[in-house]
């Protein structure tokens, strides 16, 4: 990666990240953000773990009498096989739930294996048709755009909504923490279903059958009728990625596949080499200016591996994407090669959810969206950023 004008003094996100701004000291907005988001949640700290406790005895009150009392999506990582771990040992009765992409690595699914069958937590997946999936890939390859994982984000959303629906479970809880991945930037990685569904029609060549597509609709009946809350609790709880990542290690014989998401193979072809090949984009900054912030190591050790040391590439990995897409070698480098596209010149529920934006806030205050939802998705983006940063 290249230095993009300025850098953050105190992490390293440079000009080339859309919506930042520098104050006087050199600090870049995404960091007053976390700080304002640890503030507000108490994160690692009496309050938070106070605050969280209280939510369990929720959770557990609303599942009374039922089978289980919250959704946990698994996909073998580091994240939610903690939380599924810290869900049982808080006393909580969780049912897992994995969409299966067909993209899994061996690694994550004998992860997902050894966590459930010791600490017995029961498994609902949802498999989609591969060839459909595939397919769906593919359009999104051929569209020229960036949100490669946008349909796998999507649709375990959904499948988790749908499972907490058929079971009359009012909690989903999410393993993410924005102490140890940060925050995507505002305007990056943007999807909805219309997203999805626009993109598919255009460059796809067979229906979706078994997709799980999360409509408008559906997120309206998810959130405003069902009622069903989204929780994350390491936005409230002192958490470690490393030391989360040797506890699983040591107590169920969890192994660690490489990097942060690459225990799916789309997932590690998108962030190893389709975005920072086409789109000059390394997602590592996220994590590791996470890192700098959490002291985990220094700002100079980040910007030297961040600009200096590629990402990891899977020994065959391209051949395997290029394989199951049904690429030839010219075809594959001429679409890498194509002029990137951005997903505002796609049709999106963007404008609908800025249009709703006090029913969203009302409905991220009852925890029904999550925080973050509200922040990227109800207001508008810096899409003139993101045309002028591409024609450089």
């Amino acid at each position: 990666m290249k230095i993009t004008g300025q850098i953050c003094s105190r992490c390293i996100y440079d000009e080339s990240v859309p919506s930042i701004r520098f104050d006087e000291k050199g600090i870049c907005n995404y960091c007053k953000m976390v700080d304002d988001l640890a503030a507000q949640y108490h994160t690692g700290k009496p309050e938070g773990e106070a605050a969280m406790q209280k939510i369990i005895e929720e959770i557990k009150q609303k599942g009374k009498n039922k089978q289980y009392d919250c959704i946990i999506g698994i996909s073998g990582g580091t994240d939610s096989s903690y939380m599924l771990y810290w869900a049982v040992h808080n006393g909580l009765r969780p049912l897992a739930v994995h969409y299966d992409n067909t993209w899994n690595t061996a690694i994550a699914t004998e992860n997902m294996k050894k966590l459930l069958a010791k600490l017995k937590v029961d498994l609902y997946t949802h498999v989609v048709n591969n060839k459909e999936a595939d397919d769906i890939y593919r359009s999104f390859f051929l569209a020229d755009v960036t949100e490669l994982e946008a349909p796998t984000d999507l649709a375990l959303a959904e499948t988790m909504y749908r499972v907490a629906a058929k079971y009359k479970v009012n909690y989903i809880l999410e393993g993410h923490s924005f102490i140890a991945e940060g925050i995507t930037p505002l305007g990056k990685n943007y999807f909805d279903g219309k997203y999805i569904q626009s993109i598919h029609k255009q460059f796809g060549t067979m229906p979706m059958k078994t997709y799980p597509l999360m409509t408008f609709y559906n997120f309206m009946k998810w959130t405003l009728f069902k009622r069903i809350k989204k929780v994350r609790p390491l936005w409230y709880i002192s958490y470690s990625k490393e030391e989360a990542r040797s506890f699983l290690e040591k107590e169920f014989g969890w192994e660690y596949y490489g990097g942060h998401h690459l225990e799916n193979r789309m997932a590690s072809f998108f962030h190893s080499y389709y975005c920072p090949t086409k789109f000059d984009i390394d997602y590592r900054n996220n994590s590791l200016s996470a890192s700098v912030r959490a002291g985990k190591m220094t700002r100079d050790e980040a910007i030297q591996q961040y600009y200096h040391t590629p990402p990891y590439l899977e020994p065959e990995l391209l051949n395997y994407v290029k394989k199951r897409m049904g690429f030839s070698d010219e075809t594959f480098e001429s679409i890498m090669k194509r002029e990137p596209k951005y997903w505002f010149e796609y049709p999106t529920y963007k404008k609908r959810f800025e249009l709703l934006r006090p029913l969203f806030y009302v409905l991220m205050r009852s925890m029904l969206v999550p925080q973050s939802f509200y922040l990227k998705y109800c207001f508008p983006s810096d899409t003139e950023q993101l045309k002028k940063q591409r024609s450089k």
